[in-house]
């Protein structure tokens, strides 16, 4: 054991405490932070890409997708009860698998939360500039497009990360209630699609329910299928372990902590079950086949363009939520690392009069709007999904071990069926990473290569725990 360099929930416990964040949130903070991460990007622009991929067969992959997710939750919500320290996969990968899988799990978390903080901050930057574009003000293109794609930079990208960055500097409490006030305006616009489109559905649009099948790669070299769309949509989950990351700054974390992971997935599950479903059975699924504003365009579809410019400006509040919860999980992944050892102190410096971790937050927040105003994202997103798998895998791999190496230890909530549960997320989640593309598979290796040489050269000889490897 120490050669694994475990670090035990004692000392994390213990070491929490010595610099320990703010108090502050509940149940239902942490569901709405939940609510706010995940639901947003996933509804609003990922719709139009999965209904190009499955087809009608878009709900099923939701379902697919969510199933895997609550396997997941399931398995964070044990561990996250009995550690209730920030830090989401890495904490707990530490505590049972040990110190190497831990940085990889980590530095994979990067993929998860800052390049797909920088592809919303982008999906941000195309609706807002529709909006002023209806309102007669129309920013130049060059403004508004990534460098590499011949633009000077993507300025309302930009523009929108300094603005969360601000709220996250300034402090918890206040994002939090101001990620309250967004995470009810989308509810309020989903609902209205729903009132709107529902009436218009058509059972003709669901035949066939599954055009593409459910998977196969097609002449060009692309997947397509119902399993091949959950792998990309996937990103639309991606986020609500955030819930756990805020483990330090909630109240009650062995109460709160599970009814926030899995109270919060299981809302969201059953919002994208129901949009998919309305959304395609509202109009035939080769109209929403890529469109970037797919719920918007089914209700211009149905004649209601008040209503459709009112869920564009919801859509804009669903998204900020979203890159407001991925920049407060990338910062409390680096407090903890920081507070590790494996990164150094300027990352866990906390702000005198905030108490939050502002040096870390404004570093964070600047590397999110440089890849999101210059660099082209489309594919950096899509290693988000890998990322994010790989770390659910290693939750659940570690709940299993957990219950096998400390079956006496408190478990304030318990992961129904452990060994059924663990299992089927191991397997959901290897799936979706196998329905992933090629290419993302080169990048996440060569990626996690790098992860592995800063882990040689820093982590590991800097590690508290080096003396007793």
């Amino acid at each position: 054991m120490k050669r694994l360099r475990i670090k035990s929930v004692e000392t994390m416990l213990e070491h929490a405490g010595h610099r320990p964040l703010p108090k502050r949130l509940g149940a239902f903070d942490l569901v709405m932070l939940g609510i706010g991460c995940t639901i947003g990007t996933g509804i609003f622009v990922l719709t139009g890409v999965g209904a190009a991929m499955a087809g009608p067969g878009l709900t099923l992959s939701f379902v697919v997708a969510g199933v895997a997710c609550i396997f997941a939750a399931l398995a964070y919500a044990e561990l996250a009860a009995m550690v209730p320290v920030a830090g989401s996969a890495y904490t707990y990968s530490y505590a049972v698998l040990g110190e190497a899988v831990a940085w990889l799990v980590g530095w994979n978390l990067v993929l998860e939360y800052a390049v797909s903080g920088s592809a919303v901050a982008s999906g941000w930057s195309g609706y807002a500039t529709g909006i002023l574009a209806q309102a007669g003000i129309h920013i130049p293109p060059a403004w508004t497009t990534a460098t590499a794609n011949g633009g000077i930079m993507d300025l309302p990208a930009v523009l929108i990360v300094a603005f969360v960055t601000g709220l996250l500097v300034v402090g918890t409490r206040e994002s939090a209630w101001v990620n309250r006030v967004l995470v009810a305006v989308k509810l309020a616009v989903i609902a209205l699609f729903l009132f709107l489109a529902f009436p218009k559905v058509d059972a003709a649009n669901w035949d066939p329910f599954l055009p593409m099948g459910w998977f196969s790669r097609v002449s060009d070299g692309n997947n397509v299928g119902v399993f091949a769309a959950a792998a990309i949509i996937f990103f639309a989950y991606i986020g609500f372990d955030a819930v756990s990351t805020a483990a330090e700054e909630t109240r009650n974390p062995n109460r709160d902590l599970p009814i926030g992971l899995v109270g919060s997935l299981a809302i969201c599950t059953l919002v994208y079950i129901a949009v998919a479903a309305v959304a395609t059975g509202a109009v035939p699924y080769t109209a929403l086949a890529n469109d970037k504003e797919p719920l918007a365009m089914v209700l211009r579809t149905l004649n209601h363009p008040a209503a459709a410019a009112v869920l564009a400006l919801g859509a804009l509040a669903g998204i900020t939520t979203v890159l407001l919860v991925l920049m407060y999980g990338q910062t409390r992944i680096f407090f903890v690392m920081s507070r590790d050892r494996m990164l150094p102190p300027v990352f866990s410096a906390l702000h005198p009069r905030f108490g939050t971790p502002h040096l870390v937050t404004i570093g964070t927040g600047a590397v999110v709007a440089f890849i999101a105003g210059i660099l082209p994202l489309d594919e950096l997103a899509a290693l988000s999904n890998i990322g994010t798998l790989f770390a659910f895998f290693a939750v659940a791999l570690g709940v299993m071990v957990l219950r096998r190496t400390q079956p006496h230890r408190p478990r304030p909530f318990r992961c129904p069926m452990v060994w059924l549960t663990g299992t089927l997320a191991l397997l959901c989640c290897s799936a979706l990473m196998w329905f992933l593309p090629a290419e993302t598979w080169w990048r996440f290796l060569l990626w996690s290569l790098l992860g592995v040489v800063i882990y040689a050269f820093y982590g590991y000889r800097m590690s508290p725990l080096k003396q007793d490897a």
